[in-house]
């Protein structure tokens, strides 16, 4: 088969990579955050953090889940949010870990969500606020233990996180009310 691909990679591009150049997806992670910590591996609304960055944040997720949450390795953590600063520093630190992560889409019905939880045997989940009204409808039928909360500004700094959650919550009206006793905020992590 004639690989028509290739013809349009730039010059250093290899063709093929080396399967064993790393051992997993973790020292993939390990590798990359040291030889490109300066520079910028997520940018949201605005707001970007470095590999450096990325990396202390996600060990600081990891050190919480099994220090705080006391998760065991190997447990279910499920991420239900949409592309935002917050994903990569939950899903890196889960793995780092040595946590399964569980995604979940934020647009799941309850019964969806309910059953991918079970399923999975989730023991604790991240969820953006504005989808935390399933989750509430559900969480009683499920092995979820553990949960954070996280707002849409959350990683945005002080300021303009401030304002973004505020004209989400009060502005837009684009978080519906809920109520999940014991839930922690993704700043307290």
């Amino acid at each position: 088969m004639e690989k028509i691909w290739l013809k349009s990679y730039m010059a250093g591009i290899p063709a093929e990579i080396d399967i064993d150049e790393f051992k997993s997806l973790g020292d993939l992670f390990e590798k990359s955050v040291k030889a490109y910590g300066p520079r910028t591996a997520y940018i949201n609304m605005g707001k970007s953090i470095s590999y450096a960055e990325l990396d202390r944040q996600s060990r600081n997720f990891a050190a919480y889940c099994q220090s705080v949450l006391k998760l065991p390795r190997g447990a279910r953590i499920a991420i239900m949010m949409p592309n935002l600063l917050q994903y990569p520093i939950c899903m890196f630190g889960a793995l780092r870990a040595g946590y399964v992560v569980v995604n979940c889409n934020p647009l799941y019905t309850p019964r969806e969500l309910e059953h991918q939880l079970k399923d999975s045997g989730t023991e604790a989940i991240i969820v953006l606020e504005n989808f935390a009204h399933v989750l509430q409808e559900v969480l009683a039928k499920t092995p979820v233990k553990h949960v954070i909360v996280t707002g849409l500004g959350d990683m945005l700094g002080f300021l303009k996180g401030n304002v973004v959650n505020f004209a989400v919550r009060h502005i837009k009206k684009m978080v519906p009310a809920w109520r999940l006793p014991g839930a922690l905020g993704s700043r307290r992590c």
